[in-house]
């Protein structure tokens, strides 16, 4: 049928026919070249050039994915969901049904204009997905990943061959290309979203999220040999005489891949990179090395997709110019191009024609025989593999993720006419309803049972013996790296008490967090061999860490990286720290040191992580302000190199956290190039008058303090490097004032001082109406504010308590309106049971030890020591 001149076009008809393929049009290309602007903006004719529609086109795909992804997300939807239903928004079932809106928004003539930038868009984004796949991660070894992936690979193929060919399911005349493609559709996985979520569930260091992802990957790597397969066989929905060149020609552009381009790019980043900095040429350079390595797998006969994909898993992994072409690439495509092509999808989406051609019936056996070959072929690989079912059914649902590697394959069947309107729909349709149930799915019938790990060294001051001290380390970038382990290396490790560091670098989950970021374990990954300028920075700060334990055998170090968002960052760090039965958490503080020797402004989303690892931490916290801490090196055999001399102080207040910092500084002495300085601080008669009665907690905290502090002298007493001092005082800044002359008198390398939060002394009294930095405490606050122009580091440290961590978990399960099961309240209660039976013990300790001696305790007393 013919369609008479539309008003935007009114020298030009188009001639319209439906099918089973979809809509064919027809219309003179030589009228609408003749047609062109020749006038300018004097008659309003450019608005019938591409450039305008282009631009309209753009503007409109980009506003109505941006409202449709703003709304699912906050129902936990993948990414997958919005862009479906952006396209179903345009296709005929919605806005496509009326011509009007169709024809201003996209007239006939301007369709492949459209195309032309969705497959260029397509072109790139498969390149980032390469790119962010790491290859390494595929562990051969590993039984249960393999037969997962494998057997629900080829139990989809077989049960979705199965539902093509079903009666009912779209017109009866259908032939064995579509076969193909429908089925290898329903087999492949998203690696990238099923990584996303897992990152959203805190499932990614879980055994289940480790299968899944495993699986995930050579199900993908699977999926990828069958689509080349499928091109290559079939061209027009028939069988492709040129299929032997097809994949021919493609094996050897896998190999040319394999040991040209890939050392040809290493040897080029190698030797043209100078200083450190990676110039915009290279990028450059990498995005055209993209479209033409498509168009060398298009030229054989395959989907340029394949030949992007293999030019980004041909990048070299760890370099930083993967992030820079992540960096520039990802914001661009995702928010600006890919809308494009999931409109282009849309216009190929009939849901009326789907319903006319498919009944109802029909459609809900294929969508959940679709969900389920996955779940159910997944469970009974879980019985013969000695998996917990709930972790079977986890991964059979994760499995169900799909992404824009399914519409690939759809569009590649429904271009090449082996996949017709309804087929194309229904698949699509499917993948809707599978993606939106995957995550809410296992939200509310997976979640993980959290082992209740019970060790008694949460703390140092309860490292007694011969017992290892473990440190979970958290640094946000480089610049943070110095000065923790620099604070590491004075902590004295000896055979009887090793070091073991857990090293861990926090990265916020942002939108273009690649997958492999996402999964990155760097303890299991091999060594990279660019050098450190043009190392990535996780890389970076992984070697710097693990240079500590070369020729070190009481120095061990696992790194990590985990990315979170920065709301629930702490839930991760508190986890490890549990499941590493660390003694201390490691932060740095927020703000930085800029090149005046000031403290920056700082990034408050870190200052939010360190006041939740507070108040949730299942161990002790430290808070480091690094002020520029030089490299020391200790003559113990810990650590072999140059000697420098480090003057550190203790202040000491009062209070769990002052003991638990001086714990932590006495852990210091042993080492000849430490001088320790332990100065206390202690209320003068009126100030004890004058604050009247004091509290009977103060009073306990007080005599503990007075016991744990004759303890350190006793058995210091002898050691020439320790110094003790008692200042007497009367308020908070009588005390500042002592700090600042000891400052004048001595120049210290670093302060280590208690948080002491919610501690009421007169001797801090006056400081807490001025304290900007809740995390650090009253005097820590002091000494890191500007006002204070010291140069010397601080360590801020908080001492665990089960008592303060069961009032943070009852304070947040009251806003989320949920209460304390009986259960968690046991748990705590035998915590703080077992807390004061260590204090105890440690008291009758102490008091025999002062039986024992009498004579010894003649000699000495309390105070000024010389």
């Amino acid at each position: 049928m013919a369609d008479p001149p539309s008003t935007l076009d009114p020298n030009i008809s188009y001639s319209v026919s439906t099918s089973r393929y979809g809509s064919v049009i027809c219309y003179n290309q030589t009228v609408a070249i003749l047609d062109g602007d020749h006038n300018g903006w004097e008659t309003a004719a450019s608005l019938k050039t591409a450039f305008p529609y282009f631009a309209m086109q753009l503007f409109f795909s980009n506003f109505c994915y941006r409202i449709i992804y703003s709304l699912t997300r906050p129902l936990h939807l993948p990414p997958f969901a919005a862009q479906i239903l952006c396209g179903l928004l345009f296709s005929p079932t919605l806005l496509g049904r009326d011509s009007r809106p169709l024809k201003k928004f996209s007239p006939y003539r301007y369709t492949m204009v459209l195309e032309t930038f969705a497959n260029l868009a397509l072109v790139y984004n498969i390149f980032l997905l390469g790119l962010g796949m790491d290859l390494r991660m595929i562990k051969i070894k590993q039984v249960k990943p393999m037969v997962i992936a494998i057997v629900g690979l080829v139990v989809a193929l077989l049960v979705g061959s199965c539902l093509y060919y079903y009666p009912g399911n779209g017109d009866p005349d259908i032939i064995l290309a579509g076969c193909l493609y429908w089925s290898v559709a329903l087999s492949c996985t998203n690696f990238p979203d099923l990584a996303r979520i897992l990152a959203d569930l805190k499932l990614l260091r879980s055994d289940m999220g480790h299968t899944a992802m495993s699986a995930s990957i050579i199900t993908d790597l699977c999926t990828w040999v069958l689509l080349v397969l499928g091109n290559a066989c079939f061209t027009r929905g028939t069988w492709n005489d040129t299929m032997p060149f097809a994949l021919v020609s493609t094996i050897a552009f896998v190999f040319f891949c394999i040991y040209v381009i890939h050392p040809g790019i290493a040897w080029a980043f190698a030797n043209t990179v100078k200083g450190g900095h990676v110039g915009e040429t290279h990028v450059w350079f990498t995005l055209v090395g993209v479209i033409f390595c498509g168009l060398i797998t298009d030229a054989c006969g395959v989907h340029s997709v394949t030949g992007a994909f293999l030019f980004g898993l041909s990048i070299p992994h760890d370099h930083i110019i993967r992030n820079m072409i992540e960096e520039k690439l990802h914001y661009f495509l995702s928010g600006i191009l890919m809308p494009l092509f999931y409109v282009t999808c849309g216009f190929k989406l009939d849901l009326d024609y789907l319903l006319h051609n498919t009944t109802l019936k029909v459609m809900a056996i294929v969508i959940s025989s679709c969900f389920m070959v996955k779940i159910v072929s997944t469970v009974i690989c879980s019985l013969f593999l000695r998996m917990p079912l709930r972790d079977g059914f986890a991964v059979g649902a994760l499995m169900n993720t799909k992404g824009t590697m399914a519409l690939v394959i759809l569009n590649a069947g429904r271009d090449s006419k082996a996949l017709d309107v309804t087929l194309y729909t229904h698949m699509t349709f499917a993948f809707l309803v599978m993606s939106i149930v995957v995550q809410p799915l296992l939200t509310f019938t997976y979640t993980p049972k959290k082992k209740l790990i019970d060790y008694k060294h949460r703390n140092v001051q309860n490292l007694k013996g011969e017992v290892e001290f473990r440190v979970l380390t958290c640094v946000h970038a480089l610049i943070n790296v110095p000065g923790i382990t620099n604070l590491l290396h004075v902590s004295n490790p000896t055979k009887e008490s090793p070091l073991d560091i857990y090293a861990i670098h926090l990265v916020e989950l942002t939108g273009c967090t690649t997958a492999s970021l996402l999964i990155m374990n760097d303890e299991t990954k091999p060594k990279v061999k660019f050098s450190d300028r043009v190392r990535a920075e996780s890389e970076q700060i992984a070697e710097t860490f693990e240079g500590m334990e070369v020729n070190n055998d009481i120095v061990s170090v696992q790194t990590l990286t985990v990315v979170s968002p920065y709301a629930t960052m702490h839930e991760d760090i508190c986890t490890l720290a549990e499941d590493k039965r660390a003694s201390l958490i490691l932060l740095p503080y927020h703000k930085s040191l800029t090149p005046d020797g000031r403290l920056g402004e700082g990034n408050y989303a870190h200052a939010e992580v360190n006041q939740n690892v507070l108040r949730n931490a299942p161990c002790s916290v430290g808070i480091l302000v690094d002020r520029g801490m030089t490299t020391v090196r200790s003559e113990s055999p810990s650590f072999q190199g140059k000697t420098t001399k480090k003057e550190i102080v203790m202040l000491f207040v009062g209070g769990r956290d002052d003991r638990e910092a001086l714990a932590y500084a006495w852990r210091m002495v042993g080492q000849e190039m430490i001088k320790l300085t332990v100065m206390r601080f202690v209320p003068d008669r009126e100030a004890l008058v004058s604050a009247g009665k004091l509290p009977v907690e103060y009073e306990k905290e007080a005599q503990v303090d007075e016991e744990y502090i004759y303890e350190f002298n006793f058995k210091t007493m002898d050691d020439s490097s320790v110094t003790y001092t008692e200042k007497v005082v009367h308020d908070g800044p009588e005390t500042i004032k002592a700090i600042r002359e000891m400052e004048d008198n001595h120049s210290f390398d670093l302060y280590i001082v208690g948080r002491g939060d919610k501690v009421e002394t007169p001797v801090t009294a006056g400081l807490a109406d001025w304290n900007t930095s809740p995390d650090l405490g009253t005097i820590g606050d002091t000494l890191a504010s500007a006002s204070f122009t010291m140069h010397a580091s601080v360590l801020v440290i908080q001492q665990y308590s089960a008592a303060n961590r069961q009032t943070s978990e009852k304070h947040q399960e009251d806003v989320k309106g949920e209460e304390k099961t009986t259960n968690e309240a046991k748990v705590n209660s035998h915590e703080d049971e077992e807390e004061e039976e260590e204090e105890d013990d440690d008291d009758d300790d102490d008091d025999d030890n002062g039986d024992d001696d009498d004579d010894d305790d003649k000699q000495y007393e309390m105070g000024m020591r010389t």
